[in-house]
Formats: C-alpha cells, sequence, structure tokens
C-alpha cells in the first residue's frame, strides 16, 4: 500500500551509494508536509484499532516518522537508541551488521509493562535493527503489536527475522 505523495516525492539515486545500489531517498518525503501526513496515516491505519499504547521509533529516521505516527494514534513516543545516548538505566540489545555489531538501548522506565508497541522505522532491509527493537521491548515486558516501515527492501530478507510480527510496509523493492 503506497501512496501518492510517497510515489511522487521519493528519489531514486543510481549507484549510490556504490554502484549497482538504486538508493531510495526518503527526505522529500519527509520534507513535504502532504508527505509526511500521507505517511504517516498510511502506517497507522492499519493499527488504528490494535490497542496500541506507545510507538516506538529507532534511530534516526525511524524518530522522525515514528513521532508522526504516535500522533496519528494518540499515543506517546519512545525512542530507541544507539548505545551510549541515553542516560540511566537502559535494556540493551546487540545485533548483526554486515560489518561488525550495533547496540540499540531503551530506558527500562519508557515502556511500561505489558504495554502494546508499535515499532517504526523508515526501512526494513536485513530485519537486525528491527529484531533488536522487538527484544527491547520484551525486555520491557511489553507486546509488540506490530511494525511499521516506509519501504521494505524484500531481497535482503528482513522479514525473515520477523515472520512472528505483522509488518506493514507502504512500498517493497524486490531488487
Amino acid at each position: 500500500m503506497t501512496t501518492p505523495a510517497l510515489e511522487r516525492l521519493i528519489r531514486v539515486i543510481p549507484d549510490w551509494p556504490t554502484p549497482g545500489v538504486m538508493f531510495q531517498d526518503l527526505t522529500g518525503v519527509l520534507a513535504s508536509a502532504e508527505g509526511l501526513a500521507e505517511v504517516s496515516h498510511a502506517l497507522a491505519a492499519p493499527f488504528r484499532d490494535a490497542g496500541i499504547d506507545v510507538v516506538a521509533g529507532m534511530e534516526a529516521r525511524g524518530f522522525i516518522v515514528g513521532t508522526a505516527v504516535a500522533r496519528e494514534l494518540g499515543t506517546g513516543f519512545v525512542a530507541l537508541r544507539k548505545a551510549g545516548k541515553l542516560p540511566g538505566a537502559v535494556h540493551s540489545a546487540t545485533y548483526e551488521l554486515e560489518y561488525g555489531t550495533a547496540t540499540l538501548q531503551v530506558h527500562q522506565a519508557d515502556i511500561a509493562p505489558g504495554s502494546r508497541v508499535l515499532l517504526i522505522d523508515d526501512v526494513l532491509a536485513t530485519g537486525g535493527t528491527a529484531a533488536a527493537a522487538v527484544s527491547l521491548v520484551e525486555m520491557c515486558s511489553a507486546h509488540v503489536v506490530g511494525l511499521g516501515v516506509v519501504m521494505t527492501l524484500e531481497f535482503l530478507s528482513g522479514r525473515d527475522k520477523l515472520s512472528h510480527i505483522q509488518i506493514h510496509s507502504l512500498r517493497s523493492i524486490t531488487s
């Protein structure tokens, strides 16, 4: 389910950052009031009646899209940050990158036990970041209701790591 503004405002940049890559640039969508409104409305739509208590977004563009979705749903927003960015007691989840590892963190007190959480990010690629986000929510004794993303890079098989999660993607890239 794509939106007219998403299709019109996304820029495809050939051979960036490396030859052969068709980079999908979302900055034009986020810079447009119409684009951001359409995207946030479309990402929130399947979860409107799901009893979402809080939206959590992954650093960094998940913050932008996630806060807009939280506003659509009338909930608060929780930032899932890179390691070392949050003071105080945190939960941490480390995941694999192509060359190494990365860690996401959440304040232990930001997601109440039993909460119904919607995860939001810009892109689902290999699924590592999203799987780490699911782990963080579960460490808070909360429940992930679903994951909303602007686009999925299907050829990277990220859905395979999240087969137990409802995923709503506005755009799928197959190659």
